[in-house]
């Protein structure tokens, strides 16, 4: 039964990437198509505080990108999850990164306080980010392997198995 159940859970997040796609749209540039196992796009953005955020950082480590925003249900309901799971493979070299649109950084950071989150969290109000990665709703999560190739893209809420399946493999 668990078998069957991390298949559903596999094809259900490749068929949400699909939609993610779909979604999004066609690209002006063919060349920059997201794939699955493709190259994730690099970036370089402050956060809350002012400090600067870079995937280039990660390098050679898994991280989650979560595109959110402050009044989703579901991105509140999640939280504890990422918290977690962030808290637990941290020292693993996990990084973990939440991405918000919102053009009112107060709102963003009452999000923060209130979920009590312990990683980056940025500010993309111009899009350029949500752009290179096609993110048109949200939540929207991308897994990147330590390659930082995707290796997973989930719309709406993440459990902690959905993490496990995708990322335990590159923890040591």
């Amino acid at each position: 039964m668990a078998i069957i159940g991390k298949q559903i859970c596999g094809k259900l997040t490749l068929l949400l990437f699909c939609c993610a796609l779909l979604v999004a749209g066609c690209s002006e540039e063919p060349s920059k198509v997201l794939v699955m196992g493709g190259q994730a796009p690099t970036f370089t953005v402050q956060d809350l505080h002012g400090q600067e955020v870079s995937l280039a950082k990660y390098d050679g480590k898994p991280v989650i990108l979560r595109f959110f925003l402050p009044d989703c249900k579901y991105c509140r309901a999640d939280t504890a999850v990422f918290n977690e799971y962030y808290q637990t493979h941290k020292d693993k070299g996990l990084g973990v990164i939440y991405i918000n649109n919102d053009p009112d950084p107060r709102e963003v950071q009452k999000f923060v306080d209130d979920l009590g989150i312990i990683f980056p969290v940025v500010l993309d109000p111009d899009r350029k980010i949500a752009d290179q990665f096609r993110v048109r709703v949200a939540p929207q999560t991308f897994l990147l392997d330590p390659n930082h190739r995707i290796i997973g893209a989930i719309l709406g809420g993440v459990s902690k198995e959905q993490l496990d399946d995708l990322l335990l493999p590159f923890l040591p």
